[in-house]
């Protein structure tokens, strides 16, 4: 998707920079909520298992807890960027706007992040939703934070793993 925005020579003149950074800061809340909730359920359901603590509720299986709890934490991480994006940036000249999204597209790492962690987060929504019944909204927005999760996961496993954090030179 950043690959998608039009970009400029020089940081005064890029466009749609509200766009640019409210959509990078929005999606990376979904994935770190969404990290937040899994990591928060995951060793709630360990607890459980080992009779640590006591289930007030019968439990789920750990994929219905894990995603019900990452979409929860998607939802939390985004509404709390809604409001802190504003407040971070409020008072800053329109140029700090466009230099931010200026280098986010400039950043070759960030845009192959990007195109790893978008793909994910439509499957995985698309997974979730084929399950609805089972797992309701929390867990079709579970869906898109995994997805964003595992985009990223991905993404570190193919350029740091694989590609051993190497990228090929190009020369204009």
């Amino acid at each position: 998707m950043s690959r998608l925005w039009p970009h400029t020579t020089y940081a005064e003149e890029q466009p749609y920079y509200h766009s640019i950074l409210t959509t990078h800061v929005l999606t990376r809340a979904i994935q770190s909520g969404s990290l937040v909730g899994a990591g928060i359920s995951s060793t709630v359901f360990a607890l459980r298992n080992f009779k640590i603590l006591k289930p007030r509720i019968p439990s789920s299986t750990l994929t219905t807890t894990l995603l019900r709890s990452s979409g929860i934490g998607a939802i939390a991480g985004f509404g709390l960027l809604c409001v802190g994006l504003p407040m971070q940036m409020r008072g800053k000249e329109e140029i700090e706007w466009r230099d931010r999204s200026w280098r986010l597209l400039e950043n070759q790492g960030q845009l192959e992040c990007d195109d790893w962690t978008y793909p994910a987060m439509v499957a995985g929504g698309l997974a979730a939703a084929t399950q609805r019944s089972v797992l309701g909204w929390k867990g079709v927005i579970g869906g898109i934070g995994a997805g964003s999760v595992l985009g990223m996961a991905g993404y570190m496993g193919w350029r740091y793993g694989v590609k051993g954090g190497k990228r090929e030179e190009t020369t204009v």
